[in-house]
């Protein structure tokens, strides 16, 4: 073999598949133990190889694990056929089925300790096997076929890996293509899916455009989608602003609370944590800068961003803007009855009652706006439900 071009050709599948070169070379040493056992071993052996890159020698080892009576089950020839014909009885039974003894695979433990005084059970013996050079056309078909998913198990580890890392950020994709509602982003090394629910309603998407997301969760199940996007999610909105606002990276402002309604409105609640750093003004930058940009990637989405008050009664007047509010009345189990001026009621409670019902799941308060001049008449879409995350009742589930 030319080592030199196989060193070339390990470094350059490591680099093509953002692998690390062992993976490469493990791949490869699988495919060739592969290789080696359909042309010169049994079915149930376990077959490893080694590859020395350096000298180009090849070693092939037979691998069999130390076990005793309590670990496997021994089956004598007269029982095969009576298990072989018995299958269902041994699928009722609840016990947990110990792997038959195989002497191509096993090794008990009074054997193994001949040969190592201090053996254990589950502990591998390597048995050094004749090396061969030469394969039939099967057996390279072999090693061809098990190199190949090998690099692909070793490609998906390596991407899920590396995106592990990334959910709750902001990535950007481009369009591939649309299947069953679902739309796939190419991501560079891999492919995402973003879920027909996890888009921003009414927003249409085109075959090569780029976008961004947010990596909402990472699968590591090989039949399931891998990278889960999407556009839909309220903390795409904190992510987005994470980006353009330094002060929120740096953790000078804090996002509070935030409720979205995709596509139309999205009300943030911000606070300083430093004297001196508007809130509201950092997130709005100047001349609005900051906001535009995340305004236009969310397809003019609407953005209500106002300051976060540890104070019930400021934070909920605060949550109706752009309405300005007269004085708020706090009622028994989280409920809160808002005044507003005649000429501000229909902005308080907003079109179909979405300021409000945005306002009361920021706030987690139950809010029932009312005119500041007919206070006991109740207004239609006027109140809201607030959604605060109730504790679990363990007892219940």
């Amino acid at each position: 073999m030319d080592l030199k071009d196989l060193k070339k050709a390990v470094d350059q599948i490591a680099r093509e598949k953002g692998l690390d070169s062992e993976k490469v070379l493990e791949a490869i040493e699988s495919s060739i133990a592969a290789a080696y056992k359909k042309e010169y071993g049994k079915k149930n052996e376990m077959i490893r190889s080694k590859f020395d890159l350096n000298t180009g020698e090849l070693k092939f080892w037979q691998i069999k694990t130390v076990v005793d009576e309590n670990t496997v089950r021994i089956v004598e020839e007269s029982e095969e056929t009576q298990e072989v014909a018995s299958p269902k009885e041994t699928a009722r039974s609840d016990e947990p089925v110990l792997p038959r003894y195989n002497p191509d695979r096993h090794i008990f433990l009074e054997e193994a300790k001949k040969l190592k005084a201090d053996a254990v059970i589950d502990e591998e013996f390597s048995f050094p096997l004749e090396t061969r050079e030469d394969f039939g056309r099967i057996a390279a078909q072999t090693a061809k076929q098990v190199i190949l998913q090998r690099l692909r198990e070793a490609e998906r580890s390596s991407v899920l890996k590396e995106f592990k890392n990334k959910e709750g950020e902001v990535v950007s994709g481009i369009v591939q293509r649309f299947e069953r509602g679902n739309v796939y982003i190419d991501l560079g090394r891999t492919t995402g899916v973003m879920f027909s629910n996890e888009s921003i309603p009414g927003e249409h998407y085109r075959v090569g455009e780029r976008l961004r997301f947010y990596v909402l969760a990472v699968q590591e199940d090989a039949r399931l989608p891998g990278i889960i996007l999407s556009r839909a999610h309220p903390q795409f909105v904190a992510a987005l602003f994470k980006m353009e606002v330094p002060e929120i990276a740096e953790g000078t402002v804090e996002i509070k609370a935030l409720a979205r309604e995709p596509g139309s409105r999205t009300k943030l609640a911000v606070a300083s944590n430093a004297e001196g750093i508007d809130p509201v003004g950092s997130c709005v930058g100047q001349r609005g800068t900051r906001v535009m940009t995340v305004n236009n990637e969310l397809g003019q989405e609407k953005l209500d961003i106002i300051e976060w008050s540890a104070d019930s009664e400021k934070f909920i007047a605060n949550s109706l803007s752009p309405a300005k509010v007269k004085s708020v009345e706090i009622l028994p189990r989280r409920e809160v009855r808002v005044y507003v001026p005649d000429d501000q009621l229909s902005l308080a409670i907003g079109k179909g009652g979405q300021n409000v019902r945005l306002a009361a799941k920021l706030t987690g308060w139950k809010i029932d706006v009312r005119s500041q001049s007919k206070p006991e008449e109740m207004q239609a879409e006027g109140i809201a439900e607030g959604e605060a995350e109730e504790p679990k009742n363990e007892e219940t589930e």
